[in-house]
C-alpha cells in the first residue's frame, strides 16, 4: 500500500504535457494489440502478444490519468469543448 501511495504521488508531480503524452501512448498499444491477430503466427503467441500489448495500453492509460488528475482531465475536456464550438 505504501508503494502505491509513493508511486501515485510521484506520478501526480509530473507535468500536464507529460500526462497527455503518456495518455496518448496508450492508443498505439491498443491498435497493436488487436492488429496482431492478423499475423500468421500460432494462437499461443497471439494470446501472449495480446496480453502484453493490451497490458501496456492499460498501463499507459492509467498512468496518464494518474499524472493528469482531476484538474488535468477537466482541462482536456475544456479544450475539446472549445474546439467543438469554434468549428460550427
Amino acid at each position: 500500500m505504501r508503494l502505491f501511495n509513493v508511486l501515485k504521488s510521484w506520478l501526480s508531480a509530473l507535468s500536464f504535457r507529460t500526462g497527455v503524452v503518456v495518455l496518448l501512448l496508450c492508443v498505439p498499444f491498443y491498435v497493436l494489440s488487436f492488429l496482431q491477430f492478423m499475423l500468421p503466427i500460432g494462437i499461443e503467441v497471439k494470446g501472449v502478444l495480446w496480453i502484453v500489448l493490451f497490458g501496456m495500453a492499460k498501463l499507459f492509460q492509467y498512468a496518464g490519468i494518474a499524472i493528469l488528475g482531476v484538474n488535468g482531465l477537466s482541462r482536456i475536456k475544456a479544450i475539446f469543448k472549445k474546439k467543438g464550438t469554434t468549428e460550427r
